[in-house]
């Protein structure tokens, strides 16, 4: 199998946290997990790159890095209030032409805006900017809470730890959720968020802060192959089932049904590329009741079937594609993400926990 080449395009002052997100999760080679990317950075001007954190780091390749990037993330742009070098934005352009996915963590929304590449389309970055984006961008459907959008060929993050989470969910998009899961356990990384995850707490500082939804979270996801309620979440939780549906709501940005159906369809994916069960057991495993039921789920939320999305990310399977490519205008099945959600709108049903 090919690995797929990670390119990280630096801009001086280069923000060192956004920069180690990309590092740790992409070009790490991690004790007993196979290594599917190669990593590499490139600058405009190849030298020294100065840093937000007060030193300079030596990048050794410029621009025409990216001509090779499966992969272009530029983590962060600390000069958002100026014009984009010309030949940076010619650069992202071409790659993004022949197929290469782009993308932005925090500020570096503004850089893709710049070089047209969000016109007309979803974007966030770091709630604290999105009124900006969105004042100087009125093309641009900026999503203000969610935690990252990921439109295929281009993606984009909120800030701080939100550019962890688009990077393990670009894994999942690529690799499948098992190996995804296993580079996250690595990190001692908490479980999946979905991309549609508000970025904050929405409360007012005056006010007490809600109460961790973490053990009741844990304690469902233990026991998916059962046939778990909303009541039974709200009485472990020891609170009532409105009380659960408000935490949930201003923690996660989602209900308890849809967060659990979520769980169980990634459980379900995880024993697809591990494992050679039958759907109907698989099903079973996951509390989805059915073989139907959980081809239903797929269809809705995953845009394939239990059976096409074995065949893509059985990594031991010959023939297996390999995985992260992208034809422009074609969609890898299976890849289609929550994280566009539009805050504030609810999928009808949702407050159903699946059967």
């Amino acid at each position: 199998m090919s690995l797929h080449r990670v390119v990280c395009l630096l801009t001086p002052p280069q923000s060192t946290f956004e920069l180690a997100c990309a590092a740790e999760v992409f070009g790490l080679n991690r004790p007993g997990l196979p290594a599917r990317y190669t990593f590499d950075v490139c600058t405009e001007r190849p030298g020294p790159v100065p840093t937000l954190a007060g030193y300079d780091m030596t990048v050794t390749h410029g621009l025409s890095a990216l001509q090779r990037a499966q992969t272009v993330l530029i983590p962060g742009w600390v000069e958002r209030g100026s014009a984009p070098p010309p030949g940076v934005v010619d650069a992202l352009r071409r790659a993004h032409r022949r197929g290469a996915r782009i993308v932005a963590l925090c500020s570096a929304a503004f850089l893709l805006a710049e070089a047209g590449l969000l016109e007309g389309r979803k974007a966030t970055t770091h709630w604290r900017l999105a009124d900006e984006l969105a004042a100087r961008h009125p093309s641009i459907q900026v999503e203000p809470d969610v935690l990252y959008v990921d439109l295929g060929d281009v993606a984009t993050s909120a800030g701080t730890a939100a550019g962890i989470d688009l990077c393990l969910h670009l894994i999942r998009t690529d690799q499948g959720a098992a190996y995804a899961n296993q580079v996250a356990r690595h990190m001692v990384m908490p479980p999946h968020r979905e991309g549609g995850q508000v970025q904050y707490a929405t409360l007012p500082l005056t006010e007490r802060t809600p109460d961790s939804l973490a053990p009741v979270l844990d304690w469902a996801a233990e026991r998916l192959h059962e046939p778990l309620s909303v009541d039974d979440l709200a009485a472990f939780g020891a609170v009532s089932t409105r009380t659960l549906a408000r935490r949930f709501a201003e923690q996660l940005g989602t209900s308890p049904g849809n967060w659990l159906l979520r769980q169980r369809v990634m459980a379900a994916r995880a024993l697809l590329e591990e494992t050679d069960l039958a759907v109907e057991t698989i099903a079973a495993r996951t509390g989805l009741s059915s073989a139907a039921n959980l081809r239903r789920r797929f269809h809705t939320l995953l845009h394939t079937t239990p059976a096409a999305y074995r065949r893509s990310f059985r990594h031991d399977a010959p023939g297996t594609r390999t995985p992260g490519t992208r034809t422009p205008g074609t969609r890898t099945p299976g890849t289609r993400t929550p994280g566009t959600r539009t805050p504030g709108t609810r999928t009808p049903g949702s407050e159903r926990l699946p059967a």
